[in-house]
């Protein structure tokens, strides 16, 4: 593995590197003027593990060092987890922490690299070669502890690396792992398709089948007995191979293994025609799938054999794999009898007899819940007695208090929030009271008082719960990546150290991370991990003088500053705030006053892709999604006059001031200044697309609603109004993406799909203009009857419709 020393970015910081001798030394930041401190040897233990090799590599590499194995620490300094005991002079309050590292370096070359994680071993170096003042010369001859916020931290939901955006173009896995090191991070997230899309049952005209392309569970991975033959050995055998690829590379930096799967998953129908009393419930959306899908009944002995064989199987394959988080009642997943699932309650016949009341169905349901949980720690508990089970716990609002009295040590919950009861999540925007339910998301920086309560209550249980928070892109503003929102990141992680969490998970990681190489958030993460007392404001201005030097730090600073307070103001738009901007084809589908009066082979090339259904009202309504209202008249008037007036002004004075500062600066800073120019760019021609969306429902619901002609007509001028800013904005847009030097959006270097914009999203953007222009002056019309429709191919009886 070898990486360019002098100019490549790597995590999120420089090398500082100095050279006063032949050999190469580590510059470290003092009080004093900097000085250097020279390595001869860097000793790791014989059978080291890979995390001890990569750090001590590492550490040899920026110094130029020999690294050198053997059964005691020699002289030189030592890399070494905590567990091997060859630190000479650990302090007494390594005691009082059960997450740290130890930095002890003398102006001989002498001293250890010490931690209780593997992955801290490598941030720990990191650490040195950014050069930060905590880690003078003078403190480092005398060591320096490092406890560690949170002993658990993982990346929940992992898009690049593991789940639906892992086609995304110039990502690369070795610097992602090591960037999750550097910053703070011990597990890893490694279940993951080999292939695009995954190998599933489909008949014509339906979406589902692609909703088991993320998180994939068991049966992608690995078969029983009870299951052989269900898929091709070699889908499954692709599926294992890459995701022991995936682990190996983590372990490599000392990330351990977890897998985030939708479990119980359903079967294909040909399993129940050989199996007719394993059927459990029916877990598929009835709107978006047009093939019922059910998962196997959860209790029967044979079916509690086969997932305690399945993991099984799959901790053969990766022995240190530490943790299972179940994600269920949702794309092709579900637990019998629950309130949360799609078609109702309904499962099989094991669990409840007839004619219980609703209370009764859910105190059966929650414990069915807590059996298949603990079946599964049982089983991975023979492999690795450590091994962590963890539930989402959203889904389940009226078996929620069930489910939580069967929890203890290793069979936990996670959620955005731990006051939680079902989806609906109890914090507000901060901006706009009457947009709620931001838990978990970027609008989400700050918790409640009454979070403590729920901690107590699980670990009076011996239940450590985690929570999530939001660092990236995913589940905010996709397909964006590299947006800086640093100081409300930190006011979030603040507030869970405050609280006491120990468990952290990343909503979706840190994206393609390696693509954005002056992305702050990063080095918010790893500066509360370890350096949880330093405010944010320094930890920021350390940051900017490393990309851009001590002259235009304080210019970096403001203009990350500035995009939050703009951002703040974005209001959340539901579906297209998340994954639905993506699916909703928002960037590329013609925003014109009839939709569906382009004929279906013109609209065909982003359709294709889009989270559609023959009969789903979306199809000619930005307001809709299957049975959802997404927006009114009033909430989407108010949304677009919220970002007309508050969020756009604030994005457009950002962009210009940057561009200023791209043309007055030069080298590195120039390269830094454009970089960011360029995303917050991005977001503007994301937030603008937002606000037409919202603008044209306002547009169009009214004139449909108005009984005046002349009202009609001011709502059709108000509408070509915002057809012409949409024509702008894609113009520019086009013109962004082909001149860009940076990745500023996620894309797929496979194909388009539903998930994530493909790399002929140009082409497609200019189809839209052309597309609008020919459209756009029709009457405004949405077809009230859509549900109704019957299959492509097929008619309704003459006379019928």
């Amino acid at each position: 593995m070898v990486w360019d020393l002098f100019g490549v970015h790597w995590g999120f910081g420089r090398f500082a590197i100095a050279s006063s001798r032949p050999r190469f030394h580590l510059a470290i930041m003092s009080a004093t003027p900097t000085r250097s401190l020279a390595l001869a040897t860097v000793h790791v233990p014989l059978r080291a593990e890979p995390a001890e090799l990569t750090a001590a590599s590492e550490l040899a590499r920026l110094t130029n060092a020999r690294v050198s194995a053997g059964a005691n620490p020699g002289r030189g300094v030592s890399v070494a987890l905590a567990s091997r005991r060859w630190a000479r002079r650990l302090p007494a309050a390594v005691r009082d922490h059960s997450a740290w590292m130890w930095l002890r370096i003398t102006p001989e070359g002498t001293g250890e690299i010490c931690a209780t994680h593997g992955s801290f071993l490598y941030a720990a170096v990191r650490l040195l070669a950014h050069g930060i003042t905590e880690l003078s010369q003078e403190k480092l001859a005398r060591g320096v502890l490092l406890p560690a916020t949170f002993g658990w931290h993982r990346p929940l939901f992992d898009a690049c690396y593991a789940q639906y955006w892992r086609s995304a173009r110039n990502f690369d896995r070795d610097r992602y792992a090591a960037t999750l090191a550097e910053s703070g991070f011990t597990h890893l997230e490694v279940n993951s398709l080999q292939a695009h899309l995954p190998h599933e049952d489909f008949v014509p005209f339906e979406y589902y089948p692609q909703f088991y392309t993320y998180a994939p569970g068991f049966n992608h991975f690995v078969d029983t007995e009870l299951t052989r033959g269900i898929w091709p050995a070699f889908y499954l055998d692709a599926n294992l191979n890459h995701l022991k690829g995936l682990a190996e590379i983590g372990r490599r930096y000392g990330l351990k293994p977890g897998v985030c799967m939708f479990e119980p998953r359903s079967m294909p129908e040909r399993f129940f025609v050989k199996y007719p009393t394993l059927r459990g419930a029916r877990v598929d959306h009835p709107f978006r799938s047009r093939l019922p899908r059910y998962t196997m009944a959860q209790d029967h002995p044979i079916v509690r054999r086969h997932y305690r064989e399945a993991l099984q199987a799959l901790m053969r394959a990766v022995p240190d794999l530490s943790y299972m988080s179940v994600w269920t009642n949702d794309s092709g997943a579900g637990f019998e009898h629950t309130a949360s699932l799609y078609v109702g309650r309904n499962g099989g016949p094991y669990m409840i007899r007839e004619w219980r009341n609703h209370d009764k169905v859910a105190e059966a349901a929650g414990q069915s819940i807590v059996r298949y949980l603990h079946n599964l720690r049982t089983a991975a508990a023979e492999i690795n007695p450590d091994f962590d089970v963890i539930l989402r716990i959203e889904p389940f609002k009226v078996e929620h208090d069930h489910i939580k009295r069967g929890m203890n040590e290793h069979v936990t919950w996670e959620a955005p929030s731990l006051l939680v009861r079902g989806y609906a999540l109890p914090y507000p925007h901060p901006k706009y009271p009457e947009n709620t339910g931001v838990a978990g998301s970027i609008f989400h920086s700050w918790l409640d008082a009454t979070e403590a309560k729920p901690l107590a209550a699980s670990r009076e249980q011996g239940a450590e719960p985690a929570l999530n928070y939001a660092a990236s892109g995913v589940n905010n503003h996709e397909p964006l990546l590299g947006l800086p929102f640093p100081h409300l990141l930190h006011q979030k992680l603040t507030a869970m150290r405050q609280l006491g969490i120990q468990r952290a998970s990343c909503m979706g990681g840190l994206s393609n991370a390696p693509q954005a190489p002056y992305w702050p958030n990063a080095a918010v993460i790893q500066a509360v991990q370890f350096f949880p007392e330093k405010p944010i404001d320094t930890v920021l201005d350390e940051l900017a003088t490393r990309c851009v030097g001590a002259e235009h730090a304080s210019a970096l600073t403001a203009a990350w500053r500035e995009f939050e307070d703009a951002l703040v103001w974005q209001p959340q738009v539901g579906l297209y705030c998340v994954f639905g901007f993506c699916w909703q084809r928002t960037w590329d589908r013609p925003i014109v006053p009839d939709i569906e009066a382009i004929p279906a082979s013109e609209r065909a090339y982003y359709e294709r892709h889009g989270c559609f259904q023959h009969n789903n009202p979306s199809l000619g309504d930005l307001g809709k999604d299957v049975l959802f209202d997404l927006m009114t008249r009033e909430s989407a008037a108010k949304m677009s006059g919220d970002m007309d007036r508050q969020l756009l002004p604030r994005v457009r004075r950002l962009r210009q001031k940057l561009e200023r500062l791209a043309q007055r600066t030069s080298g590195q800073s120039q390269a830094v200044f454009a970089d960011l120019r360029d995303r917050v760019r991005a977001y503007q021609h994301w937030a603008t697309a937002l606000r037409n969306v919202c603008a044209w429902c306002d547009c169009v619901y009214s004139y449909l609603a108005s009984p005046r002609a002349a009202g009609r007509r001011a709502q059709q001028k108000r509408l070509q109004a915002v057809i012409d800013l949409d024509l702008a904005n894609t113009c520019e847009l086009i013109e962004l993406l082909e001149t860009t030097k940076s990745e500023v959006i996620v894309v797929s270097q496979v194909a388009d799909n539903t998930f994530m914009y493909g790399e002929n999203l140009v082409e497609n953007l200019r189809t839209k203009l052309r597309l609008t222009e020919k459209y756009r002056h029709l009457p405004p019309r949405i077809d009230p009857n859509a549900y109704w429709r019957p299959i492509p191919g097929t008619h309704w009886p003459k006379g019928w419709a």
